[in-house]
């Protein structure tokens, strides 16, 4: 496994968000962590693959954003899986809202990161893709492929 660059602010990616869902608009939002779930963060002990955010009474929260239990946490670690509630204006959270009420689209977390020492989330929201989108995506990049190989020669 390659090292990562300590300097480096990302702390986790959501790759497959990308392959399964087209992004309709990217949100930043901070995020409330205990002490010991910044901790893991810093270590990179995160994975967003499954985690999706909601609006519930006025709240944005996500859910099941695995952060891993931080080493040396004892009798003060933190729950893994808890949901955690998201820093976002008032105003954004009633826009989301609404979309995710008549729309019907959905909150994704596409990538988590350091920003001048505070954990943020990069939130989108999202409309799933169907199969024929996804061919579409895999056609694309194929047809780039092939116009990068030739333009070699």
């Amino acid at each position: 496994m390659p090292r990562r660059d300590p300097q480096d602010p990302v702390i986790a990616t959501n790759r497959k968000a990308l392959h399964d869902y087209i992004v309709q608009e990217r949100f930043e939002a901070g995020i409330s962590l205990a002490g010991t779930e910044v901790k893991s963060c810093r270590e990179r002990l995160v994975q967003l693959g499954e985690s999706f955010a909601r609006i519930e009474h006025g709240e944005a929260m996500v859910y099941n954003l695995h952060i891993a239990a931080y080493g040396f946490g004892n009798r003060f670690n933190h729950e893994v899986r808890r949901p955690r509630r998201l820093l976002l204006h008032k105003k954004e959270i009633l826009k989301l809202g609404q979309w995710l009420g008549s729309k019907g689209g959905t909150l994704i977390p596409l990538k988590m990161y350091f920003k001048q020492g505070l954990v943020k989330m990069e939130l989108a929201y999202c409309i799933g893709k169907t199969h024929g989108d996804q061919r579409e995506d895999i056609r694309r990049r194929e047809a780039d492929r092939g116009i990068r190989r030739a333009l070699k020669k």
